[in-house]
C-alpha cells in the first residue's frame, strides 16, 4: 500500500489547519494510501519530517501550512534520492506558490485537490546550500519584509507587505551591486534585485508575468537607483507587471546567477530572512511533481 505523509503547522490557518486533517486523511485512505499525521512545532521540523518520508519511500507528501513549511518541506526532499508527490494545503499569508499552480486558496477547495490524478513538473532554485521556489530578493523590499509584524500579516494579508515595501523604496535607499549571470554581469547601484521562479510574488500574481513554474530559467529584475518621478512609475509597474518594459530596468533570464556587494546586505527566500551576500543562484529544471487541480 502506498504511504502518504500529511505535515501540519498547527498554528497556520488562523490555527485551524487540525480541524481538516481528518478531511484530508478520508480522501487520501479512499485514494487507497496509508497515511501519517506529523505536526511541527519549530524551525526545521517540516524538512525533517520530509527527509524522513522519502528514506521511507512514502509516494507522496502534503504540506498544510504557508509559504515558509512549504519551503521547508520541499527542502527535505529536493535533494533525495526519492522524492514523493507533493500536495499542498496552502493556509499562509500569501501563498505564491500555491497561486502559481492555480491551487485554490480557500481550504476546502485546496483539499479537493488532494482527489485528482494531475501532476506538473515544477523547477525549484538553489540559493547557495539551500533550495527556494518562488523568490530571492536583495535589497529595499528584501529589507522591508522583516518589518512587517505577524498580527499586521494577519489583518492586512499581502497589502503589507506592499506599505512596508513603498515605505522603504520611497527612501531611495540604494546598493552597491555585481550580478554575474551566464557568462555575462552587471554592475552599479540598484534598489532592488528580485529573482522569480513563478508569475507570483508577495500575493500579486502579475509582480513576474513571464516567469513560468517549468520554464527552466531565472527571471531576474534589476531595479536601480531613479529619481523620485521615476520611482512612482517603477511602483506603477509593479503593481501592473510590466516592471521589465520601465526604462533603466534590468531584466535578464539565466541558469546560473551570483550577487557580490561591498555593503552588507540580506536576502529574502521565499518569504524568509535568507543569507547575506554573497550568494550563487541556480535552476533544478522540473525537478519535483505537484498534486494540481
Amino acid at each position: 500500500m502506498d504511504k502518504a505523509m500529511i505535515i501540519v503547522n498547527p498554528s497556520s490557518g488562523k490555527e485551524e489547519a487540525l480541524d481538516h486533517v481528518k478531511r484530508i486523511e478520508e480522501i487520501l485512505e479512499e485514494k487507497g494510501y496509508q497515511t501519517k499525521v506529523v505536526q511541527t512545532e519549530k524551525e526545521l521540523d517540516a524538512t525533517k519530517y520530509c527527509q524522513d518520508a522519502c528514506k521511507d519511500e512514502f509516494r507522496l507528501v502534503v504540506s498544510m501550512g504557508g509559504d515558509g513549511t512549504l519551503h521547508e518541506t520541499i527542502n527535505g526532499m529536493v535533494d533525495q534520492d526519492h522524492r514523493p508527490l507533493l500536495g499542498i494545503i496552502p493556509l499562509g499569508t500569501v501563498n505564491d506558490f500555491a497561486r502559481a499552480l492555480d491551487i485554490p486558496l480557500h481550504i476546502e477547495e485546496a483539499i479537493e485537490v488532494l482527489r485528482s490524478d494531475r501532476t506538473k513538473q515544477v523547477d525549484i532554485g538553489k540559493f547557495n546550500e539551500d533550495y527556494f521556489v518562488n523568490i530571492v530578493a536583495a535589497g529595499a523590499i528584501a529589507e522591508a519584509v522583516y518589518d512587517v509584524s505577524p498580527d499586521l500579516k494577519t489583518k492586512f494579508g499581502p497589502f503589507a507587505y506592499i506599505v512596508e515595501g513603498v515605505k522603504t523604496l520611497t527612501a531611495n535607499s540604494s546598493y552597491p551591486l555585481r550580478i554575474d549571470y551566464d557568462n555575462k554581469a552587471w554592475e552599479g547601484e540598484a534598489l532592488l534585485f528580485l529573482a522569480a521562479l513563478t508569475n507570483s510574488t508577495g500575493g500579486f500574481e502579475k509582480m513576474a508575468p513571464e516567469a513560468e513554474v517549468n520554464d527552466g530559467v531565472i527571471h531576474c529584475y534589476v531595479v536601480p537607483k531613479v529619481s523620485m518621478i521615476r520611482l512612482g512609475s517603477i511602483l506603477t509597474a509593479i503593481m501592473r507587471g510590466n516592471l521589465k518594459s520601465v526604462e533603466g530596468v534590468h531584466y535578464f533570464t539565466a541558469e546560473k546567477v551570483r550577487l557580490t556587494s561591498e555593503a552588507e546586505l540580506v536576502t529574502n527566500v521565499d518569504g524568509e530572512e535568507g543569507a547575506g551576500l554573497p550568494v550563487e543562484l541556480a535552476i533544478l529544471p522540473s525537478h519535483i511533481d505537484v498534486l494540481v487541480p
